[in-house]
């Protein structure tokens, strides 16, 4: 028996038709993933299977026993409960006492009167055997790395939202809605979820843009598309499969359709003789084949994503040597030496608070480390992507966040009208001239992107760029990124984005130390097992022959290498200014014309910088490594 139906359930804003005759059924311990482009209406589907939001026409039916726990997408900021408060709340009525005993307990004292309600609390407990869910209310917390004293309101969004799924999860409800789960979630923190919901003996329905946890959990899929709900009794792979077959149909049907209508419209201008009597009935058939392409809605668009690289960067971007940075009692970065070069892309990945941030600040000069030294590389043009859009102001239109209220922006050294460039990020005209503040989270993730790709960028900063998008629109981002030539930093806890995108991870581990690992998520993932499965004589022989290693390059730079060592960062900017300028002049057609001896002698000289820049670097490296 099914734990709830929708029968030809339909709900429409205005003229726009989120549910459109929809059905739909959840039985008991399945786990199904509802996917669709932002917009399409997912989280309004969300509260009509709660309950939250009502029916314009159809049926909505639920089991009378039914228990329904929702995660919103968008957290109460009002709240004014402590975080245990708060998470006990999904228990109800024991998850109230189970919170006085709590605050009883903090707050006692040899005060008689504070003694006997503790006593009066813990015995009330007793009688509603209270403790095993007070044990699942401090299994939570602790997993989602919850302060239960902190109140709710001195948290930041990602911390409340954390909070919120820690409530819906201790209830234990026979139905659980989950929307984007993940968000501002670290790695270690959505593996724990992803186990938890494994075994969660209630079903499950769930929204997600991690494509990773999606392949783990999903039983089902079902898929929200122009108002129409389709069932997938598949993976996520399979579903990606059947989609693309579906599409391919559905192009087919449109194009036939579309041919005769055009053979219609054809004969109708033909002339009074198509009004004739006997032919009155072909031309209402065309007057309702008009109808029904004006009413076809159209699969929606891509967005379409370009980035302006800019002029090339030098071959050095950042260099740490030795580098450490603390708080008070806490180390965010110790001991680190690293070298970024031009065309790198280095994921980084760590727990929430562990510095991520702190981390791209000292590769980027904009912090001084406490100890060692950074040397930054010349000529680096740099986009940043903020995960928290501080560079979005709510109270300004998406037309002044764009072009500070032009009609024009400037993209890839073109000028561009607003509306057809915001198109391309699937705003419609409408949606312009609106208030930032009223926009979804995915749409201020356009908008944030929007806003980056006008600039020319060599060097890309991506601070959880994942958040809030559309599948879709996700893979293109990451199609970008593959093709993009500069240089790229990424901080995400999205693992298939980190696996498809970055060539090498920085890992932060124990007491501030942060590791390099070449691949992905999974390759360090890897990397990591390698290494704890070594046995310790191999670690002690591979320690060894560090330390040897460290002891071959204490040898001390001379007076005239140190010298060397000063002048090379300049001789190699001097030498890559030279080389893009030829690269400049043998890229135009003109050259080819010019006189044959003087063409053979640029791409010679074109070609002995080459060599002169790796032996300059080559040299650099090595003294670099003495010093």
């Amino acid at each position: 028996m099914p734990l709830l139906t929708l029968t030809d359930a339909s709900l429409a804003y205005g003229h726009h038709a989120l549910l459109d005759k929809i059905n739909f059924q959840i039985d008991a311990g399945e786990r199904v993933c509802l996917v669709g482009r932002n917009g399409m209406g997912k989280s309004t589907l969300f509260r009509v299977i709660s309950g939250q939001a009502q029916l314009d026409d159809g049926e909505r039916w639920q089991q009378d026993t039914l228990k329904i726990s929702y995660l919103e997408q968008e957290v109460p900021a009002d709240l004014q409960d402590s975080i245990f408060d708060v998470v006990a709340s999904g228990l109800g009525e024991i998850g109230q006492l189970l919170a006085d005993y709590h605050h009883a307990l903090v707050e006692i004292s040899d005060d008689e009167a504070a003694m006997h309600r503790l006593s009066d609390l813990q015995h009330k407990v007793d009688v509603a055997d209270g403790w095993n869910l007070s044990q699942k209310v401090d299994v939570v917390l602790s997993r989602l790395d919850l302060d239960a004293d902190k109140m709710l309101a001195d948290c930041s969004g990602g911390m409340r939202r954390r909070v919120m799924l820690a409530r819906a999860l201790v209830s234990e409800p026979d139905l659980l809605l989950l929307d984007e789960p993940t968000n501002h979630m670290d790695i270690a923190a959505i593996t724990w979820l992803e186990e938890f919901l494994k075994t969660f003996n209630g079903a499950l329905i769930f929204i997600t843009h991690d494509r990773t946890f999606l392949r783990s959990l999903a039983t089902r899929m079902i898929e929200l598309d122009r108002g129409q709900l389709a069932s997938f009794p598949t993976g996520y792979d399979e579903y990606l499969q059947k989609k693309e077959e579906l599409l391919e149909i559905e192009s087919r049907a449109n194009a036939k359709f579309d041919k005769k209508l055009s053979d219609e419209e054809k004969w109708i201008r033909k002339g009074i003789k198509a009004r004739r009597t006997r032919n009155e009935g072909r031309v209402r058939a065309l007057k309702a084949m008009r109808e029904q392409r004006a009413q076809r809605q159209s699969v929606q668009g891509r967005v379409n994503l370009n980035v302006d690289t800019g002029e090339l960067s030098g071959k050095l971007v950042s260099d740490l040597r030795k580098v450490s940075f603390s708080y008070p009692d806490h180390p965010i970065v110790t001991d680190l030496s690293t070298r970024i070069m031009r065309g790198d892309r280095i994921g980084i990945i760590g727990p929430n608070g562990s510095g991520k941030s702190t981390l791209l600040k000292l590769l980027l000069g904009e912090l001084a480390p406490q100890e060692g030294e950074v040397v930054m590389g010349t000529k680096l043009q740099i986009a940043y992507f903020d995960q928290h859009r501080s560079q979005l102001q709510p109270d300004k239109t998406v037309r002044e966040n764009i072009s500070q209220g032009s009609d024009y922006v400037m993209v890839r050294g073109k000028s561009r009208h607003v509306i057809g460039y915001l198109k391309q990020f699937l705003f419609p005209p409408e949606r312009i001239d609106s208030p930032v503040s009223i926009l979804s989270g995915g749409e201020r993730n356009r908008l944030m992107l929007a806003r980056l790709f006008t600039q020319p960028a060599n060097m890309l900063i991506l601070d959880e760029p994942t958040n809030d998008l559309d599948v879709d629109t996700l893979e293109l981002l990451e199609d970008l990124l593959i093709e993009y030539d500069g240089t790229l930093l990424l901080v995400s806890h999205d693992r298939t984005f980190l696996d498809n995108v970055v060539s090498s991870t920085l890992v932060f581990e124990e007491a501030g130390y942060v590791r390099e690992y070449i691949g992905g998520y999974d390759d360090w993932l890897r990397q990591r097992k390698q290494q704890a499965s070594q046995p310790t004589a191999d670690k002690k022989a591979i320690a060894k022959s560090t330390d040897s290693s460290s002891t071959q390059k204490q040898k001390k730079l001379g007076y005239n290498e140190t010298r060397e060592l000063q002048s090379l960062p300049q001789k190699i900017e001097d030498l890559e200014s030279e080389q893009q300028e030829i690269e400049a002049m043998v890229s135009n057609a003109e050259f080819y014309q010019s006189d044959p001896d003087e063409v053979k002698k640029t791409l010679a000289r074109l070609e002995s910088l080459q060599d002169e820049l790796s032996q300059a670097y080559d040299r650099w490296e090595y003294l670099d490594s003495l010093s």
